[in-house]
């Protein structure tokens, strides 16, 4: 019993903002809160917006048009009213990721939010939405997750930005920036929030309340952090889902190397290197902070490596006991998974090897509108961003043979098929299993056919832009359409373009198949030959049925509102898209 016997003193508790009994409260941090500066002086702390119908206001950033959206351009209210933009970037917290990150929404402010500010509750003489903080919307902060289920972590902001009750946020001078950042990225500030609060609720209150005192080693600290956020800036816009993003990292050496088992060393290489960096700096700045209060007796400055929060850092990124090997797999597989989609997005014109950073992006752009920014492309994006997956070579341009064309034009053709065969043993070690005598672009193919769209809607939290138009459990027919460049006509040209020649294609093979059953001798062979007639007999009855839905579909003309989000839009299309349920929530026709 003696180990949980504490004597404090309640003149102790008076010390501590909100007078908590918290009896654990060590000599170091009462010191701290009796002498320290209230953060609340230094930088001001508020709880964000609470809009009260996120579905109506808020948006994943990818699934509205890049030309109604500002993103981190417009640093005052007065300049993103007069931008004429819709959605701005929202700040809603997120899980645990320090020094940069978490950015993945925006918010309809369009004429300085005037539906958020004027709309009133039908039963309360009150406009809905509260918390606006409009002195402080748009303005370099720092900023955290209200609720975590780990350590508190917080982010830096440079500004443009609005931000949500559960991403409330600091906003202290040029001059304390990065200190008070550090301070709370330190595991003193993780120490000193259990005696105010010991739960997983970080409330703008108790940040506020956090007591920082002065040190001489302040410059060693600041330049620390602002070296911890370009690392994990960096590592933050290597991935597609940052609205930053040039290009894929395994692109990113100046000179392509001539393989992309050398790139992806090379890329690997990059990556140890911020993690190993951030690493160091944590546990140096977290040293400092541990003399400065006298924590030593409580915490150390050793870090573990899954609390380096980059996700190029497979111990943070996958967690878990793992060893090295599994990590390494995991890495391994999801860096070809990202290559994979990275392409996907060159064919759809969305990126493009010839420029860094989004190139179609907004709603009903064109290959003319690429064309004008790219006139000689070295990989050209698809004409109508309609792009089949198909488990048998259909179509000359096919995800898998312009996957082998992408390898080809940015690796070049002499070690093409080394190079296809990484990426086949690549996707083998964990996202799909391998087969026995298949070849390279046959186990690509594979990949794109049954598991790539499964990762897509993972990437895009269930609000994908590739959307995968599919005839059924057969999968006699199944493409991918760009949604920011569909069109009215775009489900006509999926008809004319594919599915009809694909039914006369079926009807050839299938008379092809007849007759080699019919000349066949060997008795397992022509088994073999029956179950692959049957198998493409049931494809030729869902071909046609799904071209009769198409057909229906494709005469109604469907236009798609981006401003009304990927959940809504998905849903005008019935059964002719994988995943309805997934994305919609509700099963084709609402049922």
């Amino acid at each position: 019993m003696a180990k949980h016997f504490y004597r404090a003193s309640a003149a102790d508790f008076m010390k501590i903002p909100g007078s908590p009994v918290a009896y654990w409260a060590l000599t170091g941090e009462l010191t701290a809160f009796e002498s320290g500066t209230q953060l609340e002086d230094l930088a001001p702390t508020r709880k964000g917006m609470v809009t009260a119908r996120n579905s109506l206001y808020v948006r994943d950033w990818h699934e509205v048009s890049l030309s109604k959206s500002g993103l981190n351009y417009y640093c005052s209210r007065e300049k993103a009213k007069k931008s004429g933009k819709k959605w701005f970037s929202y700040l809603k917290g997120g899980g645990f990721r320090r020094w940069y990150g978490n950015k993945y929404d925006v918010i309809n402010w369009e004429d300085d939010g005037y539906l958020l500010q004027t709309t009133r509750h039908p039963s309360e003489d009150r406009v809905w939405a509260t918390n606006f903080n409009l002195e402080y919307i748009f303005q370099p902060n720092i900023n955290w997750g209200a609720v975590t289920s780990s350590r508190f972590s917080a982010r830096a902001s440079s500004g443009g930005e609005l931000f949500d009750a559960g991403g409330s946020a600091c906003f202290p001078d040029d001059k304390d920036y990065f200190l008070v950042l550090a301070f709370l990225n330190s595991k003193v500030t993780g120490v000193l929030l259990q005696t105010l609060n010991p739960t997983l609720n970080f409330q703008a209150g108790n940040i506020s309340s956090l007591p920082l005192i002065q040190f001489k080693e302040r410059v060693e600290i600041e330049e620390n952090a602002k070296k911890a956020i370009e690392n994990a800036k960096e590592d933050w816009d290597s991935f597609e889902t940052s609205w930053h993003f040039t290009k894929n990292p395994l692109l990113s050496s100046k000179e392509h190397s001539k393989t992309i088992e050398l790139s992806y060393a090379e890329s690997q290489r990059r990556c140890k290197y911020l993690i190993n960096s951030l690493h160091h700096i944590e546990e140096v700045n977290d040293g400092l902070f541990i003399e400065a209060y006298n924590l030593q007796d409580v915490v150390n400055q050793n870090t573990p490596m899954d609390e380096i929060t980059l996700t190029c850092n497979p111990h943070y990124r996958y967690g878990g006991k793992r060893s090295e090997e599994e990590l390494e797999t995991l890495l391994r597989c999801d860096t070809f998974k990202e290559l994979v989609s990275y392409a996907i997005g060159c064919m759809m014109g969305r990126y493009s090897l010839d420029k860094p950073g989004l190139i179609l992006a907004s709603q009903g752009e064109t290959l003319q509108d690429y064309l004008e920014q790219i006139p000689s492309p070295s990989f050209a994006s698809d004409e109508n961003a309609i792009v089949p997956l198909t488990d048998q070579e259909w179509f000359p341009d096919d995800a898998t043979n312009r996957f082998r064309e992408f390898v080809r034009v940015v690796w070049g053709d002499e070690h093409l098929q080394e190079n296809l065969d990484f990426v086949a043993e690549s996707l083998c070690v964990h996202a799909i299993k391998p087969k026995r005598g298949e070849s390279a672009l046959d186990t690509i193919r594979r990949y794109l056919s049954t598991q790539f769209y499964k990762d897509h809607l993972r990437t895009y939290k269930k609000r994908p832009i590739y959307w995968l138009f599919s005839s059924g459990k057969q999968k006699a027919f199944e493409c991918l359409v760009y949604l920011h460049r569909y069109n009215e006509s775009t489900l006509a040209r999926m008809r004319t373009e594919y599915v009809i020649p694909l039914s006369a294609k079926l009807n050839a093979y299938a008379e092809k198949l007849e007759q080699d059953k019919d000349a066949s001798t060997s008795t397992a062979e022509t088994k073999r030959l029956e179950k692959e007639v049957a198998t493409l007999h049931k494809q030729q009855i869902e071909l046609a049925e799904f071209d009769e839905k198409l057909r229906h579909y494709a005469d109604q003309r469907i236009s798609l509102d981006l401003d009304d989000g990927v959940k809504v839009n998905y849903g005008k299309f019935g059964d002719l898209l994988a995943e309805v349920k997934a994305v919609t929530g509700e099963k084709p026709g609402g049922q």
